[in-house]
């Protein structure tokens, strides 16, 4: 028979199936305490860059890479094939406009330029003797038209006292006939006479503006080769700076490869290179800021080139100041490039552990201590980002990189 178990007995039992269960999650949280007091860390002031909220303007902008290069550059070509006879100038030097920098061989291009000559004079000649020959032909079409239209008068007589013989009878109808038929047959030879004459002056006055076409396109020729045999000796275009200079002595160039470059250096600009992933946001007229030494330089972006290598986007930018002190040839420049433009928002300024995510934890300063807090991002420039919540006005946090205290949701910050 069964016995009831008593009260006592079933709280004993009870406390017995607790008792291992309380004291694993006592041990549990012994050890949690103890790790977290274990983990816990404090910091030196010195180690955190910490900044204050505040109201402002901010600019979103996106990062470039520039090279300064001058705003205009003159590049002196070969005017003919020939070869580098002396070098006078080297590159860097400044020069004025007129200054004699490097001389060409002219030999080849003299002698080039005898032989055109000759040949125009000759075709000079030609084309005297061809006209004189037109107009020689002209006068002996001219003159058999006169001879014949006399032979015409003389063949309209004849045939007029044909008919008055056949009248009283001194001449037959086919007399008559045959003078007839003479007269129409000179009429004809005329009219042919009269048809190759207009031709003739037609043709001769367009094969003499042909000739004359010519003869002036040699002509050209001609000067055009004079003035490129007075480009041998190669002076400099514009006061400036040789930027680059073929030196080699005794190399044959072709007509049109460079010989030297010539910068203007009071005034500049800017070729920018930026990664393909901006190259949706670049458009001309953007406006930019460019970093000289501690300086800031503004500009415009006046070009952008459409093809994009090794995984950048190149584009041009026209500086306010183009003629900044601080500018110098190949100089290479920071950029931001600004996209928008936010006023009286709330801002900080920027740190090493700012992280591209729209949303990230910050450490927030009261007193002596951090506490993360969750802050929302806005837009972003080389300085400052926005601030859109999670923080107040006058609220200070820390912007430098908390990477060794990213487990604890707060620390002591010691002097």
């Amino acid at each position: 028979m069964d016995r009831e178990i008593s009260k006592k007995d079933q709280s004993k039992n009870t406390f017995k199936k607790i008792l291992p269960v309380v004291l694993v999650l006592g041990v549990v949280a012994a050890g949690y305490f103890l790790l977290k007091k274990t983990l816990q860390k404090t910091g030196k002031s010195a180690d955190f860059h910490i900044v204050q909220v505040e109201r402002g303007n901010i600019s979103q902008t996106l990062s470039a890479a520039g090279t300064v290069v001058a705003a205009s550059e003159r590049v002196i070509n070969a005017p003919v094939s020939t070869e580098i006879e002396s070098v006078l100038l080297s590159t860097g030097t400044e020069v004025k406009k007129g200054d004699l920098i490097l001389k060409l061989d002219k030999e080849y291009t003299s002698l080039e330029y005898e032989k055109l000559q000759d040949e125009l004079s000759l075709r000079r000649n030609n084309i005297d003797k061809l006209k004189l020959q037109y107009d020689k032909d002209l006068r002996d079409l001219d003159y058999q038209d006169q001879i014949k239209a006399l032979q015409l008068s003389e063949l309209r007589a004849q045939v007029a006292d044909q008919k008055r013989l056949l009248e009283i009878g001194g001449a037959t109808a086919e007399e008559v006939e045959g003078a007839a038929l003479q007269l129409s047959i000179a009429e004809i030879e005329k009219k042919v006479i009269e048809n190759e004459l207009e031709y003739k002056r037609s043709v001769n006055t367009t094969d003499k503006k042909n000739l004359q076409l010519e003869y002036d396109i040699q002509n050209k020729r001609l000067r055009e080769l004079k003035r490129k045999l007075g480009e041998t000796q190669v002076t400099a275009p514009q006061s400036g700076v040789i930027t680059w200079i073929n030196e080699d002595i005794g190399k044959t160039v072709s007509e049109g490869e460079p010989l030297v470059k010539i910068a203007n250096l009071d005034k500049f600009k800017i070729e920018a290179t930026t990664s393909d992933r901006n190259s949706g946001q670049l458009q001309v007229g953007l406006p930019v800021e460019v970093r000289i030494g501690k300086s800031k330089v503004k500009g415009t972006i006046s070009r952008v080139l459409p093809e994009i290598i090794n995984n950048t986007v190149k584009f041009n930018v026209t500086l306010e100041d183009e003629g900044n002190d601080q500018l110098r040839p190949n100089l290479r420049t920071e950029i931001n490039i600004i996209t928008g433009q936010s006023n009286n928002v709330l801002r900080a300024k920027r740190g090493t552990g700012l992280k591209g995510t729209s949303a990230q934890y910050f450490y927030k300063v009261v007193g002596n201590e951090a506490t993360k807090v969750r802050v929302n991002k806005g837009k972003v420039s080389s300085e400052y980002f926005e601030i859109k919540d999670g923080l107040n006005e006058g609220d200070k946090l820390i912007v430098s990189e908390t990477k060794a205290y990213e487990h604890m949701d707060s620390f002591i910050i010691e002097e």
